[in-house]
């Protein structure tokens, strides 16, 4: 891996509670406006997704590197607040990521359970135009379901999109970006038995193990997997 650079995106900011003015600006995001940023979810007991987002990332991190990659954070909690979403977008493209992968958990229904990966659909509107990456992000989406699978245990999400997969036109980070990107809801913190697992620091390493390995198949092989592997 050495030579190559990741961009990880810890989804949201523990402190966006307390700075609601700044994050529900709107920005542009090419074919639409949206607000900045969101405060995300959380757990009923009150663990956040900004915190879950931002230990799965570290952990990550540090595998990575052990690898001998560059590995870039758009927040690391050295921000009061934010990024948006537009320079969330703009820090891996500045950095001319080799891939890249926003960290996020869901908060569904709580009957819902399961992980799922957003990948981009092709948008080319106002400022942004993300057709070079769309191709490469699909492969970086299937790897990534294939092994984050592998690494957690965790089943498929069973209350919205294909198989693990989703694919979308509406999130400021894919449509921004210029370099292959996807995002990754790792479980439904709203969900009892999700949110037991993410709360888990020893499944937050599985976590972690499985979006590495992802990035580290993705830079060092060409394979593929099946996109409807169950």
């Amino acid at each position: 891996m050495s030579g190559k650079t990741i961009l990880l995106d810890p989804g949201h900011n523990s402190g966006n509670v307390n700075h609601t003015t700044e994050i529900n600006r709107q920005v542009d995001i090419g074919n639409s406006s949206k607000e900045c940023d969101t405060t995300g979810t959380e757990t009923n007991a009150g663990y956040s997704e900004a915190d879950y987002t931002l230990d799965v990332s570290r952990r990550a991190r540090a595998i990575l590197q052990s690898r001998g990659a560059k590995v870039v954070l758009t927040q690391d909690g050295d921000r009061a607040w934010g990024p948006c979403i537009t320079e969330r977008a703009q820090i891996g493209n500045q950095a001319h990521a080799d891939a890249a992968i926003s960290v996020h958990g869901d908060g569904a229904p709580a009957s819902g359970n399961g992980f799922h990966v957003i990948m981009p659909a092709k948008v080319t509107a106002g400022k942004a135009d993300n057709s070079a990456i769309v191709s490469p992000s699909h492969r970086l989406g299937l790897l990534l379901r294939q092994d984050f699978k592998a690494a957690t245990g965790e089943p498929y999400a069973n209350y919205i999109g294909e198989q693990g997969l989703d694919t979308r036109s509406d999130l400021g980070g894919l449509n921004l970006s210029t370099v292959p990107k996807v995002f990754i809801e790792c479980g439904n913190m709203r969900n009892s038995v999700d949110a037991k697992r993410m709360t888990d620091p020893q499944w937050r390493q599985q976590a972690a193990q499985g979006i590495a390995d992802a990035l580290t198949a993705y830079l060092t092989t060409t394979a593929t997997p099946d996109a409807s592997a169950g």
